[in-house]
């Protein structure tokens, strides 16, 4: 859905509502899990920290969507659990307006002291499709926690492919922004 303002809280809980029961837009489910050789795979993997310390922090900054404190993307609710089944409203400011794109959490891992992550995939009601993958893990060998993001998207809506270089641009933008983020909260 794209707005010509930010959308007010109302019309954002109206939004969510609206996209509990809607399906993902895309299948299979777990595109991000292997490099696909058919979709555009994007992935940026970035230390943030050191030791186990580091590492329940970052797990606790993805578990409060932290990865989304960029100024110019949000999610909503801003409490909402990295639970599967969970919809949350991405809202983005672009070039001059606004847009609002249903996710639903899908699955997760957690490997207790190494490993945390969850993926959402894109509902029917989202410009792009694909599914995109957030997670935290610690490297055994040399104690670096890293974050991990990625991306398999492609445009659903008309006005994404129409601007599918621009969205790309804002893609990778949102890679970079989302690690500094998550470097910001682990050694914060």
């Amino acid at each position: 859905m794209f707005l010509t303002r930010r959308p007010a809280p109302a019309a954002i809980d109206r939004f969510l509502r609206d996209s509990q029961n809607l399906p993902v837009s895309y299948g299979p489910i777990g595109l991000v899990r292997d490099v696909p050789l058919d979709r555009p795979f994007d992935e940026q993997v970035v230390a943030v920290g050191r030791g186990t310390g580091d590492l329940e922090r970052a797990k606790a900054a993805l578990m409060a969507w932290k990865q989304f404190d960029i100024g110019w993307v949000d999610v909503f609710p801003r409490q909402a659990p990295v639970a599967v089944g969970t919809v949350v409203a991405v809202v983005i400011r672009h070039l001059g307006f606004w847009s609002m794109n249903g996710c639903r959490v899908l699955y997760h891992v957690d490997d207790a002291g190494r490993r945390f992550g969850f993926a959402y995939g894109t509902l029917t009601n989202h410009a792009e499709s694909g599914e995109e993958w957030f997670e935290v893990f610690l490297d055994p060998a040399t104690g670096v926690v890293y974050y991990r993001i990625r991306a398999v998207s492609w445009p659903q809506s008309t006005l994404a492919r129409l601007g599918e270089p621009w969205v790309r641009v804002l893609q990778a933008r949102f890679r970079r922004h989302s690690a500094a983020a998550m470097t910001r909260a682990t050694r914060g």
